[in-house]
């Protein structure tokens, strides 16, 4: 629920905080004090379009915050947190229209796309207003009233419908596939099959490019790495033609570890140098083997030189035609002789597919049926339970239907969420035609058509926590308002309920009263918003009753503030 709202520079109210309450919130004032600026508020607070015309004078900007209890667990903070919000310690929405245009949103302390504040509207708050009945006007929006209505038994039959989809789509994914498969057998097939046949005798491994540049730069430069292998050995082994006088390095090691055995036990540092000398001429005479051996095996093989310059030469027309390198070649073969199997398998598999798109396809008829049967029920019962609902609303002689008309078979008729056709049609009176709700009711009565609509659905409350209401009560008076104003009282048992209205007969079930008054210093017009309860509760009643708080206005509302009571007793009962 709404805990708090703050606006500031909007429209005529300057500054106001509203603290709401859960229940019924009735908010009242004279004509022209700006009552429907909450209301506005509280669209531009849930993501609605911003007018800069909506700013106050002088100011820069319009502001609305509010202050939003949600229950641990609710969409909406989830919602929230995935925008980066923080919610812990509630959920605080603000959103300022600057006066040249410019619009903001803030949820938890972080800037948002506006768009976020009305994804959080779904979850948190419905506004009935004249010209806000969006949910009558549309057609996908009738289904999903009608859907929620219809509760956990339609929605299982829905959900049923929604997997048979998946299941035909994608049959016919498949049967897409092959049929394509089987239509391109033509020269573009036989190009990919020589270019696999051609890779297949040629015959690359994963690295054997490399490999063979190794080998190849090894044999044509044999007789030098040879050469060099044998003049390294000769400095650290010696060499026999350059005589004595020329030893090598590992004969000078020696020399040096020679040199200091007489002495290591007179000083163990001394003897922990003799080991690392000794270590030193081990190593060198290890590597000087190692050398010669290497040299020993180098051989000069132009044979086999030639063999590895035509295997590169293949490898390479390879990697030219197919990417650029060996990689590439073997990732085209892999690809192509997949599409060469799809291509010898599809015209086997393709009548399976069909038996099988067609399995899928009846399926799916016969749960698209299944959903337009509950659906019809569950609207035969929503429209009977509306129009009872409209008879306690100054609608007596309206009828609501529900019609649920079915697209037919086959693929255009299937959507996403049924082949079926939505609307509500109203009678609004006795012999004349039903017409689509939007233009057979006015905005008055659309808003009271939802209320009737709302208090059937009383059992979503926990869902959408928050129902605005903008003078539903137009063109009503006498004890239909009573009725009217009964009706808000028992939605608002189970939700919060912020109502705009004109009627004392409405204000009278409120549990709290906000009211919005209007000064004028002759230069300046401001408006306020302060609740009242108690005498000032009986005047602002008399006021909307008499225009005035005359003894037999104030007794005329405290009559009707007991009669209030009096009902609202009655149902605890």
């Amino acid at each position: 629920m709404i805990s708090e709202l703050r606006i500031g520079a909007l429209g005529v109210i300057d500054q106001a905080v509203l603290a709401l309450h859960p229940g019924l919130n009735v908010v009242s004032g004279e004509t022209g004090a700006g009552k429907t600026m909450v209301v506005t508020g509280l669209g531009l607070l849930f993501g609605a379009r911003g007018d800069s015309g909506l700013v106050r004078a002088p100011a820069d900007a319009a502001s609305v915050e509010g202050l939003i209890d949600v229950a641990t667990g609710h969409p909406a903070l989830a919602r929230a947190a995935d925008a980066g919000a923080d919610t812990a310690d509630g959920l605080i929405l603000v959103r300022t229209v600057g006066a040249r245009g410019r619009s903001r949103a803030y949820a938890g302390g972080r800037s948002v796309p506006v768009s976020v504040l009305g994804e959080l509207a779904q979850d948190l708050l419905v506004v009935h207003g004249q010209a806000d009945q969006w949910r009558l006007r549309s057609g996908e929006a009738q289904r999903a009233l009608l859907d929620d209505f219809g509760g956990p038994d339609l929605r299982a039959v829905r959900e049923r419908y929604v997997a048979d989809l998946d299941a035909w789509r994608s049959a016919c994914a498949q049967l897409e596939r092959l049929t394509d498969l089987v239509a391109s057998r033509t020269a573009d097939l036989d190009v990919l099959r020589a270019g696999v046949e051609r890779i297949e005798r040629i015959d690359p491994q994963p690295g054997e490019d490399a490999a063979l540049r190794a080998e190849e730069d090894r044999l044509a430069h044999a007789e030098q790495l040879r050469s060099a292998a044998y003049a390294a050995g000769a400095h650290l082994l010696g060499d026999d033609a350059s005589g004595p006088e020329a030893p090598g390095a590992a004969e000078l090691l020696a020399a040096a570890a020679s040199a200091l055995s007489p002495v290591i036990d007179h000083d163990q540092a001394l003897a922990d140098l003799h080991v690392r000398l000794q270590e030193v001429a081990m190593l060198v005479s290890d590597l000087g083997s190692d050398l010669s051996a290497y040299a020993d095996g180098v051989d000069v093989d132009d044979e086999r030189l030639g063999a590895i310059l035509a295997r590169r030469s293949e490898l390479a027309t390879l990697t030219r035609a197919h990417g650029g390198d060996l990689n590439a070649v073997l990732t085209w073969l892999g690809q192509a002789s997949a599409r060469l199997l799809d291509v010898d398998t599809a015209a086997d598999e393709l009548p399976l597919a069909q038996e099988r798109a067609d399995a899928a396809l009846a399926a799916l008829g016969v749960s698209a049926a299944a959903l337009t049967r509950a659906r019809s029920l569950a609207g035969a019962d929503l429209a009977q339970q509306v129009s009872a609902e409209l008879r306690h609303l100054a609608m007596g002689a309206a009828e609501v239907d529900v019609t649920v008309s079915s697209r037919g078979e086959g693929a255009t008729a299937y959507g996403p969420v049924g082949a079926d056709d939505v609307e509500f049609v109203m009678r609004a009176g006795s012999g004349l035609p039903a017409r689509p709700i939007a233009k057979a009711a006015s905005g008055g009565e659309l808003s009271r058509v939802m209320l009737a609509i709302e208090v059937v659905l009383g059992t979503r409350a926990a869902v959408v926590p928050t129902y605005v209401f903008d003078e539903v009560d137009a063109g009503v008076g006498g004890r239909a308002a009573l009725d009217i104003g009964a009706r808000l009282a028992r939605l608002a048992i189970n939700a919060q309920v912020l109502v705009v209205t004109h009627l004392p007969q409405v204000a009278a079930f409120a549990d709290a009263h906000l009211v919005v008054t209007k000064a004028d210093d002759g230069q300046v017009t401001r408006s306020d918003v302060r609740l009242v309860a108690g005498e000032a509760r009986e005047r602002e009643l008399a006021r909307m009753m008499a225009g005035g708080d005359s003894e037999v206005a104030l007794d005329h509302a405290r009559e009707l503030l007991a009669s209030a009571a009096a009902r609202r007793a009655s149902w605890d009962n």
